[in-house]
């Protein structure tokens, strides 16, 4: 379905059985998320991405039971944000409940929710800003179809952005002393998490949210985490070429993993801009084999730190902004 006749179809259907047909309604739904979904609209006008995002809400808000349902004793106020596999909705407070768009997909849900709770009781507690706050993990029965889904809800924060936003912004690169300091804070979350014994498995441009004014960064989607060993879960749909070798072929994944995912996001954000010392600083945490690469964010840390120094000099405040 193209995303113009899905913004189309939700404007002018009078009811669920003109949005969603009556054959198979499930499917139908995933039809318009996929149309309508920002992060899959590539580079369209403003306009156009507007009304998608409108038309989304709307459609997801309708699928649920609309504005003013109430799920596990949450009432959802609005979808805030659209997942990978999940709808955020504010339920108040700061906090964000988040709910499966397929009950399928409930065990992701109890991998990210032991993550945090694993992060939460053994990292270290000046970096756990760095991670979402679990608040709660619950069952709850959908009141639009029945079925029971694993919700989390986590403390939310204002003012983020994800790195698919920075790139939106900056579409011929960033400038290398921004993207130093959203990197250097991105080590620190993922040295929080490998020292409790959690590889996130999907550090991706849309799961690194930042906080420009304050350089803050928080990795969310924790669902497709591995807790101790094993092999990353699953692949977010239409990133598979993101990932490093162990994770397509499903083999135990390790600190690395996600070491190697990082430099990726943070010379995609670069581009052309990208000197010649840090794209090979990225090249180090890149090599094919997992057990060639770095497997200590921390001690990375440390060595990115010497680059950025010969680079750039002491370490000075550089405001940031969306808007160039």
């Amino acid at each position: 379905m193209r995303t113009e006749d899905a913004i189309r179809l939700v404007a002018t259907a009078r009811g669920d059985a003109d949005l969603f047909g009556t054959d198979a309604p499930a499917r139908r739904y995933r039809e318009l998320v996929t149309a309508l979904h920002p992060d899959r609209l590539g580079a369209v006008d403003p306009g156009v991405r507007a009304a998608a995002t409108d038309a989304l809400m709307a459609v997801t808000a309708r699928w649920r039971g609309g504005r003013g349902a109430e799920l596990g004793g949450y009432a959802l106020r609005r979808i805030a944000y659209v997942g990978d596999l999940a709808d955020l909705y504010d339920v108040g407070r700061d906090r964000l409940l988040k709910l499966p768009r397929n009950p399928a997909d409930n065990d992701l849900m109890a991998r990210e929710a032991r993550a945090l709770r694993r992060i939460a009781e053994r990292g270290d507690p000046r970096h756990l800003p760095y991670v979402p706050r679990l608040v709660d993990h619950l069952p709850a029965r959908d009141p639009a179809t029945g079925a029971e889904r694993l919700v989390n809800v986590v403390a939310a924060a204002p003012g983020l952005h994800s790195l698919d936003e920075v790139r939106r912004a900056y579409p011929d690169g960033l400038d290398p002393r921004d993207a130093a300091w959203m990197w250097r804070r991105l080590l620190v979350a993922l040295g929080l998490a490998h020292r409790a014994g959690v590889v996130h498995g999907a550090v991706l441009p849309r799961h690194v949210l930042i906080e420009p004014d304050a350089h803050g960064v928080v990795l969310v989607d924790w669902c497709f985490a591995v807790v101790g060993e094993g092999a990353v879960p699953a692949l977010v749909p239409g990133h598979e070429d993101w990932y490093p070798a162990e994770v397509t072929a499903r083999r135990h994944a390790g600190p690395g993993t996600d070491l190697a995912m990082a430099a990726r996001c943070m010379t995609w954000l670069m581009a052309d801009r990208a000197p010649r010392e840090l794209r090979a600083f990225a090249a180090g945490c890149t090599r094919p084999e997992l057990a060639a690469r770095p497997d200590d964010a921390w001690r990375l840390l440390g060595e990115l730190d010497e680059v950025l120094d010969r680079l750039f000099g002491p370490r000075a405040f550089r405001p940031f902004t969306l808007n160039p």
